[in-house]
Formats: C-alpha cells, sequence, structure tokens
C-alpha cells in the first residue's frame, strides 16, 4: 500500500513544472526509471553520443576544448558515465552469485556492515556517498560475503534517491537469498545538498529497510547494536 501510495503522490505532483517543484525531494516508484529501449543502443554508440553532448555543453559554457587539459574530458566524462559511475542502469552488469548450503547451520543474523557506497542524486546528477549495513538470517542458504558489497555497488552505481536505493538492495537479497529475513541501513552525504542549495556539510541521510524477523523489535535491537545505530 505504501508503494501504491508513493506512486499516486508522483501523478499528482506530475502537472507541476521544474520551477514548482523547485530543490523539493519528489517521491517515486521503487524501480529505476528506465524506457523499454533503454539497452537497444550499444554502450559504444552510447558513449560517442554522450561525448559529442558533453563537448557541446562544455562549449556552451564557454570552455575552451583545444586546451591540453579539456580536449579529452568529454571522452573521459561519456567512459565514466556508461561503464563506471552508471554502470548498475545495465541488468547485464548485475553480479553473479551463488548459493551455497548453509552447512554450518548458523541460524544466528550475519551482518556486513560499513560498505562504502558511491551514487549519484537523480536529480543533479551529483555524488552521494555513504556507509551501508546489511544483514540477514539463512533459511537454509548463504551468499559470499563479497557478493553483498556488489550488490549494494551494483544499484549505488545508477542515479538514484537513497529510499529507493535502500529498498533495491533489500529485494535483490530476498530474493537472491529466499528469505524475508533482511535488514538494509544506509547512511549518506548529499553533495546536492553539501554543495549547492542550501550548502549544509554536516547534515546526513538515513535510510532503513526492516523485513521478516527484523521487524521484531528484539531482533532490529541487535541489529541496531551492531551497527552502532542506537
Amino acid at each position: 500500500m505504501k508503494q501504491k501510495g508513493t506512486l499516486l503522490n508522483t501523478q499528482l505532483i506530475k502537472d507541476l513544472t521544474i520551477e514548482e517543484i523547485g530543490d523539493d525531494h519528489v517521491p517515486g516508484s521503487y524501480e529505476t526509471p528506465l524506457r523499454s529501449d533503454a539497452f537497444e543502443m550499444s554502450d559504444e554508440v552510447k558513449m560517442q553520443l554522450i561525448e559529442n553532448h558533453f563537448r557541446e555543453i562544455m562549449t556552451i559554457m564557454g570552455m575552451d576544448l583545444n586546451d591540453d587539459s579539456l580536449k579529452g574530458t568529454p571522452k573521459r566524462v561519456a567512459k565514466m558515465f556508461i561503464k563506471e559511475v552508471f554502470s548498475g542502469l545495465n541488468p547485464e552488469n548485475r553480479p553473479k552469485i551463488k548459493l551455497f548450503d548453509n552447512k554450518f547451520k548458523y541460524n544466528e543474523m550475519l551482518v556486513e556492515k560499513d560498505i562504502t557506497f558511491y551514487s549519484y542524486c537523480e536529480h543533479h546528477f551529483v555524488p552521494i556517498i555513504g556507509k551501508a549495513h546489511v544483514a540477514y538470517i539463512s533459511s537454509g542458504k548463504v551468499i559470499g560475503l563479497s557478493k553483498i558489497n556488489r550488490i549494494v555497488q551494483y544499484y549505488s552505481k545508477r542515479p538514484q534517491v537513497q529510499e529507493r536505493l535502500t529498498v533495491q538492495i533489500a529485494n535483490d537479497l530476498k530474493e537472491t537469498l529466499e528469505t524475508e529475513d533482511v535488514a538494509v541501513i544506509m547512511d549518506a552525504s548529499h553533495l546536492c545538498v553539501a554543495s549547492r542549495g542550501v550548502s549544509d556539510t554536516s547534515s546526513r541521510t538515513v535510510t532503513a529497510h526492516y523485513s521478516g524477523k527484523f521487524k521484531l523489535e528484539a531482533v532490529k535491537a541487535e541489529f541496531l547494536n551492531h551497527t552502532k545505530q542506537v
């Protein structure tokens, strides 16, 4: 129901102009907004087009692209967008994950904390930098520890809002691990807040997702204690 409400709110603000919305946070769905033809074009073609367009943007701003320091910038930005900071848009880049039987019969929570992530605010395309804390309780299957980090990185490498990023990581882990017992906390600084607009360099944003046993107060409290969020 909450997701439907969020989608309804999005529908209601569609008639507002960008000027009316301003810097307000605009809610959206938990799926990354992508066109149906998002991956019909090859990465190479995308990079060439981005390079051309970014060169035009720099020219409009008055930059001298004949300067040795600047002439390679459009190409570097294009490669960075497609191959690095937004590579999580392409489902082919999702980490390959293998499940293992929980042979140790470890039935307590497993916590992977302080996972550094870098994402980009989809409203201004400036960085979101923070730490993720992830936990799950095995239902009989486990994954390699590094795969938790890779799932966090995969969804981070998209234009994002932190709420969506938190839920996407949690939903992927629930599906992958075949368990509802998953918790995710994300604590981040948003450069759209720190480097522009209100220019607040000290505030941070915390989002969380708890499901299954992590909705129980005792289990949630244990997780928060492990992550030092109490």
